[in-house]
């Protein structure tokens, strides 16, 4: 079963996939929601009762030719889950379903079989749950219409200003925390929704990161073996040079004419190789800059993270008091009821035995 012991709406399932959308002009073709492979998470709201399925993505821009970055995140799915929607796996790696309230296609395209199983497997999980606080949401209203209709009227409450002005004021004093503890959960809720941006913004630096890693070793490697190239080509440009410079010296003629002609030229291919190979070096050597640039990217985005984390934390000891605080104001108001009630009863009672009394006034007077 999923948790409800929180009071917030907080992730119970997260998987990464590609996102597409149906186009809505053919409704055949698809149309790619995300450049690449987001996280796609189901979350429960405990103070509605509802299920959402949520995605964000974003792009990133270098500043000024500098290292800071810009993040543009949207909302890719926003989807509240109801009993009539149906996940259909259509391949052995995407699935699609229906959102008829924002009128489209959702598609999802996983990296393996099992990781489509289990999203599956949770989507009909979370419908099922849907229905059934549907249900009870159903069934609740209607004992509440029945309760209502069978109640008796109430009889007229007198006023009692000492326990009445009391209660007034934890009525107040209880609106006031609700009012405070609706703000909290507000602040709480943004919370987890930047520490969802951030773990996006996370998952896909560590994807460029993962990249630029293998592309670094290999081009490592490949430097090597270039320099060794390099030295190579090296040795027989200066002993090309050499028999050159020597064949300049005799100042033979036929045959040793050609052969002068031949090393010119070998000469020449060497010098333009070296000259290439230069260039794939330099090439090489900035990759290992943007190498760099992205590590510390990364660094900032897991410090992000911990931050956003710290702050929920410290949203949550709030509110945890919010609502004790709340709890005693209700307890309070209970008191107060009762000290009203009793108050009620007793001038009651008096207003009981000074009719009985006015009576035998009456009886006494008519005699």
């Amino acid at each position: 079963m999923f948790p409800h012991h929180r009071e917030r709406e907080q992730p119970i399932f997260c998987s990464r996939a590609h996102v597409f959308q149906i186009d809505p002009t053919t409704k055949r073709n698809w149309i790619p929601a995300s450049k690449h492979a987001v996280t796609v998470s189901f979350f429960y709201d405990a103070n509605r009762n509802v299920y959402r399925i949520i995605s964000v993505g974003g792009t990133k821009t270098h500043l000024n030719g500098r290292s800071l970055l810009s993040l543009h995140l949207q909302a890719i799915i926003n989807c509240t889950v109801t009993p009539s929607m149906t996940f259909t796996k259509t391949s052995q790696k995407f699935g699609q379903w229906a959102d008829s309230r924002a009128n489209t296609v959702y598609g999802l395209g996983f990296a393996t079989e099992q990781q489509l199983h289990q999203f599956s497997e949770k989507f009909k999980e979370v419908k099922d749950a849907a229905r059934l606080a549907r249900e009870k949401s159903q069934d609740k209203e209607l004992a509440n219409t029945a309760l209502s209709i069978a109640a008796p009227q109430s009889p007229p409450v007198m006023c009692v200003n000492g326990p009445e002005d009391k209660l007034f004021r934890s009525q107040s004093a209880d609106i006031t925390l609700s009012s405070e503890k609706e703000r909290i959960k507000k602040m709480l809720s943004e919370g987890s929704i930047c520490e969802m941006n951030l773990e996006a913004e996370f998952f896909s630096l560590q994807d460029s990161n993962t990249k630029l890693v293998a592309a670094l070793h290999e081009a490592n490697a490949n430097v090597e073996q270039w320099k060794k190239q390099l030295t190579a080509y090296q040795e027989e440009t200066d002993r090309l040079r050499e028999q050159v410079a020597e064949l300049e010296a005799h100042g033979g003629h036929g045959p040793s004419e050609r052969l002068k002609d031949e090393l010119t030229q070998s000469l020449e291919e060497l010098e333009a190789l070296l000259k290439a190979k230069d260039e794939e070096i330099h090439i090489l050597q900035s990759k290992k800059v943007e190498y760099h640039e992205m590590e510390h990217d990364r660094d900032e985005a897991i410090h992000r993270l911990r931050e956003t984390e710290m702050r929920n934390a410290e949203l949550e000891r709030r509110i945890q008091n919010t609502e004790q605080n709340l709890n005693n104001s209700l307890e309070d108001r209970d008191r107060m009821d009762s000290e009203v009630q009793r108050a009620i009863e007793i001038l009651d009672i008096k207003i009981f035995d000074l009719n009985d009394l006015r009576q035998s006034l009456v009886k006494l007077i008519d005699k």
